[in-house]
């Protein structure tokens, strides 16, 4: 069963969510909170294991908020789920950890697989989201096909190939075990690479491995290339 904390300063959109959610059989709804402050009460008292957090909201944002909980609480897993796709509010919301950023008009069936989703690493983005975070974070794609070549991104010509195969994996969304199970290694092996792929990227984690790879990916995908 995977624990869902609901925070909006709507109270009918929480009441709405709630009921819709726990149509789903492996989504118990533990408890919704009105503003960050709240949020990070019940976090604390409630452990859930996935929070759906609103961006605009009084007393303490989303954003502050989804700080607030990545930091303190690392394994908890924040979804924001706010009416504005703003450039701003997604890049910060990433930039503080967390892992997901849909709109508010999802349809529920896609919500609830977006929430088991998250609850298993994976980053979910609604439509046209995962492209305005990656003109935050990936590189821009050549002008023109004529145009020289682009230069490799800083540190991804200093992975090595199995690191390079670890990243791919990573962008299909396989998780640790699957990346072993994979390239029948151990999982302390994986954790190993994916640490060293974070690092020489300089990235924070792996929601922003997996961005980066995407971004990357022709070049990841090109063993003509110098990689």
């Amino acid at each position: 069963m995977i624990r869902v904390l609901l925070v909006d300063d709507q109270s009918i959109l929480r009441q709405g969510l709630k009921a819709l959610l726990e149509l789903e059989p492996d989504l118990d709804v533990v408890g919704d909170a009105s503003n960050g402050q709240v949020a990070l009460q019940q976090v604390e008292a409630l452990q859930p294991d996935v929070v759906l957090m609103d961006v605009r909201m009084p007393v303490m944002d989303g954003v502050a908020a989804t700080r607030s909980i990545c930091q303190r609480f690392p394994a908890i897993k924040v979804l924001v789920l706010t009416t504005f796709d703003d450039d701003e509010y997604i890049a910060e919301a990433m930039r503080v950890g967390a892992i997901g950023y849909l709109l508010k008009d999802t349809p529920s069936e896609e919500l609830a697989a977006a929430i088991r989703a998250v609850y298993k690493g994976y980053a979910q983005f609604g439509p046209g989201i995962f492209q305005k975070v990656l003109s935050h974070m990936g590189p821009k794609p050549s002008a023109s096909a004529n145009s020289p070549a682009e230069p490799l991104p800083p540190g991804l010509s200093e992975l090595t190939p199995r690191e390079r195969e670890v990243l791919r994996l990573i962008a299909a969304g396989s998780s640790n075990r699957e990346i072993a199970q994979t390239l029948f290694i151990s999982e302390g092996t994986v954790k190993n690479h994916v640490t060293n792929i974070l690092n020489r990227l300089n990235l924070r984690d792996r929601t922003q491995a997996a961005i980066f790879a995407n971004a990357c990916l022709a070049l990841l995908n090109d063993g003509s290339g110098s990689l």
